[in-house]
């Protein structure tokens, strides 16, 4: 498989740099940092690796991500070397063969890559789980996620294979981290990771779709409008295969732990009503078939188990707002996948 093989080029200065990765194509259409060799030898250093060490691949474009091709575009992104653990965890979590990597990256559906980040560093390193959440204003979010699709672009072939008809603004950068200060489990917990681990979960997802509820304390309905919202016909996920994320916010959070709810039953309750009658994906166009008469009372699901739902808690602590994140296409092709950082990548 083919890798990235970085060549030296001398240029005048570093704006006539970035109008160079500009005209090549190297960039996301933002201006980047120069990737100078000291810069990326920082990156390879703050993580011992060797250029050369294989971290991911894309086998079915025979495209491999060595760690010198995501230093470079770590760089590129305006990354900290203290920040590239993350980068590397996240490129060989979403190259395991069960998240898929090629499908839900050159798909016309245009998902992009969510990066969840649990456990101590996400405060070690200041990753906003807090207010505006997917908005701007963050560096470690804003670097960490850029870095993972500048390498798709220039290492993993996005220009060549991306054809998505919309794609979604997840496309520039597109990673958070939880809130962990709750009474609640956190993600990487309750997928068998300790605690005081730190982990990366990858995520093909479409946008975050926001859902408001002023008007209710009452745990029911609160999620009851957030099942709605996860329920709309039109996305992957009323074929009832594939996963999706749920963020709840601080004050509805509050609102279901004061009444004892938990993840595990704040996940029941959507799976559970999360649904819609086969008749209206049928009315829809979303399923090709003749109406038949008990199809008002044969329900879908928005997905196919509880355990289906990634539920985190993140988002500023004023405002009734929750969202879910539906994913691509179903669980068969693409899941989500989490890792430890730098000790299940076989690097250290």
């Amino acid at each position: 498989m083919a890798s990235i093989n970085a060549e030296a080029i001398t240029v005048e200065n570093e704006s006539a740099a970035m109008e160079l990765y500009y005209r090549k194509g190297w960039t996301d259409g933002l201006p980047v940092v120069p990737p100078t060799e000291e810069r990326i030898q920082a990156m390879l250093d703050f993580v011992g690796m060797k250029k050369d060490t294989v971290i991911g691949s894309i086998p079915e474009r025979g495209r491999v991500f060595t760690a010198e091709a995501a230093a470079i575009n770590a760089v590129m992104a305006g990354c900290l070397p203290d920040y590239f653990p993350v980068v590397v965890t996240a490129v060989s979590a979403m190259s395991d063969p069960d998240f898929g990597l090629h499908g839900p990256t050159a798909s016309t559906a245009g998902a992009a890559i969510l990066i969840i980040v649990n456990g101590p560093i996400s405060k070690t390193l200041a990753v906003n789980a807090g207010e505006n959440l997917f908005g701007p204003g963050n560096r470690a979010n804003a670097t960490i996620g850029r870095a993972v699709r500048l390498l798709m672009i220039n290492a993993g072939g996005s220009k060549e294979f991306d054809r998505a008809t919309l794609g979604h603004p997840g496309k520039f950068t597109y990673c958070i981290a939880e809130n962990e200060d709750t009474e609640w489990e956190p993600l990487h917990v309750e997928k068998g990771f300790a605690k005081e681990d730190s982990t990366v979960t990858v995520f093909a997802a479409e946008g975050p779709n926001q859902m408001n509820n002023h008007a209710s304390l009452q745990p029911e309905n609160i999620l009851l409008t957030l099942a709605d919202r996860m329920s709309g016909l039109g996305t992957f996920n009323m074929g009832g295969e594939t996963e999706m994320g749920v963020v709840i916010c601080p004050e509805h959070y509050r609102d279901l732990n004061k009444q004892g709810w938990n993840k595990a039953s704040v996940r029941r309750f959507l799976y559970e009503h999360a649904k819609r009658p086969l008749s209206d994906l049928k009315k829809g166009g979303y399923i090709e078939a003749p109406m038949e008469k008990q199809d008002e009372k044969t329900m879908v699901h928005a997905v196919p188990s509880p355990e289906s739902i990634l539920l985190l808690t993140a988002g500023g602590e004023a405002g009734r707002f929750s969202a879910c994140i539906p994913g691509w296409f179903g669980a068969n092709i693409s899941r989500a996948v989490t890792k430890s950082i730098l000790t299940e990548t076989g690097f250290t």
